[in-house]
């Protein structure tokens, strides 16, 4: 019986086997994720990109942002190509290894084809014999002692027969299992060494390295932000539920990130103690007296200095104040996130009553607002059309004539090329092309909303307390389809537009009003002298007098007679078309002479109302059942597809935005929430749309009110990157009353007969299922 033998590498063959499987493992998917690939570059993007001189400085800041971006990708291939050129090597010197009885072939060794006799077999061995024995100057050990086995297993039985069955002349051997480390290592004269290795390798520097990255991710939110910071945000943003836009910015500058203490790439120079007052003299409204921490530290001030600047487009030492003003609006967008998120979760919390306090809706949307205005470098006051490349303060008015009023960049994209040209006529054709490529890249967003009460038979019908969801799909396109097409109305919003837009609407509202007033003054003047209302008169003031000249008594019983006459009239026309209406109907109707006039009227509308509300059911229920399946498929499909698409991961590539005083190429998002106007509040949390390439489906779900009544909510699409390209949707929701929860059924109730005839076993309060007891029961004899 052969046995099995464990025994360290001293040859090195097991451990060169190691060693190449190892490298292989490595460098197989190492050289797919890490080998630097070159990006298919456009041919004619050089033509389509703007020339204008912020973006020439942004595209030269963006290549010396990666000074070491050819060296690093030179240094990833040369380790890459000699991590293969070493598993070449290991390849072939593992094929270069020559196992003992890999294949013992005794015919081959001994040089004689199979089925030779045995003289011929004797004769082969004395001749290589002669040549291979040690004794030789040609002789060789390890072939000698292959040859004489050879001649064994080819003369004696039981050698034949060992190597018939096992492939050996010797029998069966120990099976041997090899351990891919050299011998040295478990040498007594080197086991302090080995032993001081491991205790280096995992005792101090694998716990120094997780102890490292462990400290600084717990400082840090799933967004990259300090916990710290976030800390900061909810103190401030519940301590002023209604924060306007300056304050936002000063909450702002105070992130910790801007502080030397907790982010060490913050640069701290000697000459900042006289640039930085020199540029908060430039600035108006920077509120630096402030007295609140950590609004009033030097750092904080610093930073609300540099985001001024930024937003007034001021001038900064590119050696100075310039880098330290990338550096921060670099950031921003990240932390107004994390702001943004700070003040979803106290509305959150206050609905569930855990703050006493519910921030308005102002504040969330000055956090949003602030957004755009640090990536297009503008105030909000300013004019949309200053995003646009060679447009300045004195270009704008051109854009504003007695003929024209263009105040957002779609209205001029919806222009006549002409009338474009003539606008821009100061600019050169280079610089008109320019505005023309960028407008032509610009989101034009259809915005689609739809609300249902999904899991419901009626999903149309909105009952108070119910979960509502508001359905909202996003179509993007560029701007450039709008070139000369005035067709299409204005979809975004701009304040101004809003504010005529409501003067509008009001003017409207008091359109109807007057004429129901007029409307009301008219039957008044129709009715008789006694059904007349008399104006009360306040205590203690004068009468009024009327303008027109008051009838005189003697007119008076004329006029009442001429109204009587009217009366008696108009009610022997409706007892004409009552006889009528009777004539058409073929059903008997019940008279009664004692029923009034309204009476009749009144139950004529009622059984007309009866006899829609029949027909509207009689459609319904004539609608095929194939297409309520097809529907409710579709459904099911698209539910599956969104799970899929959560599944998949938020893709964070959408479109490049325009915005040269931005450091850094800045990719389109956009937020979608539900707010209710009227009270102010904020009512889902804004979903962050990442990935809007073409066509996006967001899904917002809220409570409907407790009271019943007819709502109005307004759904908002708000951008993170362009101003003026907001958007507003209203939904109007005809909350019903709640159908009271059911207490009887009439298959819950049960007659006596069947109460009688139930056996006493099938009680209501034992269990179908088998207990501990009952099987104790069973198993008693």
């Amino acid at each position: 019986m052969g046995g099995q033998k464990f025994q360290y590498d001293e040859s090195g063959g097991t451990f060169f086997y190691f060693l190449l499987s190892f490298l292989a493992l490595l460098l197989i998917p190492g050289t797919y994720y890490w080998w630097p690939r070159k990006q298919k570059e456009d041919p004619d993007k050089l033509v389509k990109e703007c020339h204008c001189e912020h973006c020439k400085k942004k595209r030269i800041i963006l290549q010396t942002n990666e000074p070491w971006k050819g060296t690093r990708q030179f240094l990833t291939k040369s380790v890459i190509i000699g991590g293969w050129l070493i598993l070449a090597l290991l390849a072939y010197k593992v094929s270069q290894f020559d196992y003992e009885y890999a294949n013992f072939d005794p015919y081959d060794i001994l040089g004689v084809p199979p089925g030779t006799s045995e003289a011929n077999i004797k004769k082969a061995y004395r001749r290589l014999s002669l040549i291979l024995h040690p004794d030789k100057e040609s002789g060789d050990e390890k072939s000698f002692m292959k040859l004489t086995k050879a001649y064994q297993a080819l003369t004696d039985e039981e050698s034949r027969r060992n190597w018939e069955k096992y492939g050996n002349p010797d029998g069966p051997g120990a099976m041997s299992f090899g351990i891919a480390l050299p011998s040295w290592i478990v040498e007594k004269e080197n086991s302090v060494w080995v032993l001081g290795l491991y205790a280096l390798v995992f005792m101090v520097a694998l716990p120094t390295v997780v102890g490292m990255w462990w400290y600084r991710s717990i400082r840090y939110s799933g967004d990259q932000v300090l916990l710290d910071t976030t800390q900061i945000y909810f103190y401030f943003l519940h301590k002023t539920p209604s924060m306007p836009l300056k304050r936002v910015i000063m909450v702002l500058a105070a992130s910790l990130e801007f502080e030397k203490k907790y982010n060490s790439e913050i640069v701290e120079r000697p000459t900042d103690n006289e640039e930085v007052p020199h540029l908060i003299k430039q600035l108006y409204n920077l509120n630096e007296k402030n007295r609140e921490r950590p609004l009033c530290y030097m750092y904080s001030i610093k930073a609300r200095a540099l985001i001024h600047a930024h937003l007034s487009r001021i001038a900064l030492n590119p050696n100075t104040l310039d880098k330290d003003r990338m550096y921060i609006v670099k950031k921003c967008p990240y932390l107004i996130q994390e702001m943004v998120n700070c003040v979803s979760q106290l509305v959150m919390l206050a609905y569930a009553r855990r703050v006493p306090r519910l921030l308005n809706i102002e504040t969330i949307e000055n956090c949003m607002k602030l957004c755009p205005m640090i990536v297009q470098a503008l105030w909000e006051f300013k004019s949309p059309l200053l995003q646009l490349p060679h447009i300045t303060e004195d270009n704008l008015k051109y854009f504003l004539s007695k003929k024209r009023q263009i105040r957002s960049i779609q209205q001029f994209a919806q222009m006549k090329a002409e009338d474009r040209r003539n606008v821009l006529r100061n600019l050169s054709n280079e610089q008109y092309s320019d505005v023309m490529k960028v407008i032509s890249k610009m989101p034009l967003i259809d915005f689609q909303v739809r609300s249902e009460v999904i899991d419901d038979e009626a999903s149309t019908v909105y009952t108070a307390g119910a979960i509502v969801t508001v359905t909202v799909t996003l179509y993007r396109q560029n701007m450039g389809v709008l070139f000369g097409d005035d067709t299409v109305k204005e979809k975004h919003c701009v304040e101004e537009l809003k504010e005529k837009q409501a003067d509008d609407n009001e003017q409207e509202d008091q359109e109807p009003k007057e004429q129901e007033q007029k409307e009301k003054e008219k039957e008044q003047t129709k009715k008789p002298v006694w059904q007349k209302t008399q104006r009360k008169t306040k205590k203690g003031g004068k009468k009024q007098t009327n303008k027109k000249p008051q009838q005189s008594q003697k007119e008076a019983p004329k006029a009442a007679a001429n109204a009587s006459k009217k009366t008696d009239e108009k009610e022997k026309e409706k007892d004409k078309e009552k006889e009528k209406e009777k004539e058409k109907v073929p059903e008997p109707v019940s008279k009664s002479s004692d029923v009034s006039a309204s009476e009749s009227e009144g139950d004529s509308s009622d059984e007309e109302a009866e006899r829609s509300d029949e027909e509207d059911s009689q459609r319904d229920s004539k609608k095929p059942s194939s297409l309520e399946d097809d529907d409710e498929w579709d459904k099911f499909q698209s539910g599956i597809g969104k799970r899929d698409r959560v599944l998949e991961g938020r893709s964070k590539m959408s479109h490049s935005v325009h915005c040269p005083h931005f450091p850094e190429d800045k990719q389109e998002y956009w937020w979608v929430y539900v707010s209710d106007r009227k009270s102010r509040t904020l009512l889902t949390s804004p979903y962050y749309v990442t990935a809007l390439v073409e066509h996006e489906e967001v899904q917002l779900k809220f409570t409907a009110p407790r009271w019943p009544g007819v709502y109005t909510f307004t759904v908002c699409l708000r951008s993170d990157s362009y101003l003026g390209f907001d958007q507003t949707h209203d939904i109007k929701l005809d909350v019903e009353k709640a159908p009271e929860v059911p207490t009887e059924h009439p298959q819950w109730d049960m007659s006596e007969e069947e109460e009688e005839g139930r056996p006493e076993a099938d009680e209501s309060d034992i269990s179908e299922f088998t207990t501990d007891e009952d099987v104790e029961d069973y198993n008693r004899p």
